[in-house]
């Protein structure tokens, strides 16, 4: 089984809705960069059963996309990246490790699957900022502006967190993965405490 973020595979974009069998790999170099790694971990032949996990941000208490940004919004400084209404795929790390966990466990489950939470499709980086200033207890006000964006991560990297992509792990969900947190403000809840 192989882990692969697809935050590179799936192409930018504010309205298009990718699940596990939309085409990507082929738009930038990290789609490529995914769509290489995914090829090295394929096993020839039919001696094992494949499992590619592709993940949003993960969102744990130690570490990861929340540690980098609990600073500013504990200082009250948080906001928005750009305009905010690109989406954000996200994912408790406790149900990424389940879906590894159901995928290791269950015989049948075998192909993609999207690590992203039931409800991100529906998530705007608005909505992410709004939801951790208030798990924090704090405003959410201040927007990181796209100049700024692109000057600090670059062109290629500064679209991936301008434009989002709306991801939806319906296979994860159709292979009878059940998440323990699909709600944001719960997931946010239960990291910040």
């Amino acid at each position: 089984m192989s882990s692969t973020r697809f935050e590179g595979y799936y192409r930018p974009s504010l309205t298009t809705e990718y699940t596990e069998d939309s085409s990507g790999g082929d738009c930038d170099f990290f789609s490529r960069l995914v769509h290489t790694w995914e090829l090295a971990a394929k096993i020839p032949g039919n001696i094992t059963r494949e499992v590619v996990v592709r993940s949003g941000v993960v969102l744990g208490k130690n570490g990861g996309a929340i540690s980098q940004m609990l600073w500013p919004f504990r200082l009250g400084l948080g906001g928005p990246i750009g305009s905010g209404v690109q989406p954000f795929p996200w994912i408790h790390v406790q149900d990424l490790a389940g879906i590894v966990s159901h995928a290791l466990e269950t015989e049948g489950v075998r192909g993609v699957l999207n690590g992203v939470s039931p409800a991100s499709p529906n998530t705007s980086n608005a909505d992410f900022a709004r939801a951790l200033g208030s798990a924090l207890g704090r405003p959410a006000l201040l927007p990181l502006p796209t100049v700024v964006v692109r000057a600090v991560f670059g062109a290629e990297r500064g679209i991936m967190l301008l434009e989002g992509q709306r991801v939806v792990p319906k296979r994860t969900l159709e292979c009878g993965y059940h998440f323990t947190f699909p709600d944001l403000p719960v997931a946010l809840r239960d990291i910040v405490s």
